[in-house]
Order: structure tokens, then sequence, then C-alpha cells
């Protein structure tokens, strides 16, 4: 289950489309996680609290898995799955809509395209994908890229 707190029934409708996608894009379809529309202040103080960065970000992960192993098999994560549904929750995500919209207007493209961005970057956060070496930011770009343009979102 994908649950959106804090958003337009437009942006609900967008990020869970997005996020389903993605996820069965990664082989993740057996993942619960929850998304959260802030607005900066929320946002930043998120970041100060958890990253000890005091400024305003686009998009926060906060995975409950250690090391997501893909494709994401249940029986892995015993702790972390939900005995009603059988499905593993993976993490949070907050995106901040204020940023998100100067990024859009910032890089040319759609409030739509770029919330769908970040919302596919933070679960990629979430099923143990980073950016801090190169390698591993290829990696991340290139699934990025891959799950938008399965859902004809390219740049």
């Amino acid at each position: 289950m994908i649950y959106v707190l804090g958003a337009t029934q437009a942006e609900k409708e967008l990020l869970k489309g997005v996020l389903a996608e993605g996820l069965s894009f990664m082989s993740a379809s057996e993942a619960d996680l929850d998304v959260r529309m802030v607005g900066t202040r929320n946002i930043r103080t998120l970041n100060r609290d958890t990253r000890n960065v005091d400024r305003v970000t686009d998009v926060l992960s906060f995975p409950t898995l250690e090391k997501a192993e893909l494709p994401l098999d249940p029986a892995k994560y015993p702790f972390d799955v939900d005995p009603a549904t059988g499905r593993v929750y993976i993490g949070s995500i907050a995106i901040c809509r204020k940023k998100a919209a100067e990024q859009a207007k910032e890089y040319g493209h759609s409030y739509e395209r770029e919330l769908s961005y970040l919302a596919v970057h933070g679960m990629l956060h979430l099923l143990s994908f980073d950016h801090m070496e190169e390698g591993d930011k290829a990696r991340m770009r290139k699934a990025e890229e891959d799950i938008l343009s399965s859902l004809d979102l390219r740049r």
C-alpha cells in the first residue's frame, strides 16, 4: 500500500501511480511506503534533525530496511512485514511542495514531472540506492530514468 499524506487529490493520484509503477519496475511490488507532502519549515527541520544540514531540501527518505535486496522477498524481512497483508514496510519519503514547484520552473518541465522524479528518487533510496559514489550514482540515475521513461515522463 502506498500512503500519501498532506497532498491534494491530484498529487495523491499521481504519486500513487508513479510509485506503484516504480515498485513494480524494481521488483518490489510487495512493498508498502508512505509519502508526506510538507512545507519548507518542516523539510528544513527534518533535514536539520536527521542529517544535521540546516537548509531546505527537496526530498528526504527514511528507509526502514538496512539493506533492501531486489527482488524484494517478504520472507527476508520478517520484522518489517505487516502480518495482515504480508507486505514489507520500506519507509517514508518527505517531499517539499514549494521546492518541487521551484525546481520544475528552474528545469523547464512540469510540476508533475518534478514531483514524479522526487518520488522515484526517494523510493530508490528506500530500496538502498545511493548516489555518494560515482558508480552508485550512475546506477541510481539509470533506474530513475528507466522508471520515468516507462511512465512517459522524460525530460
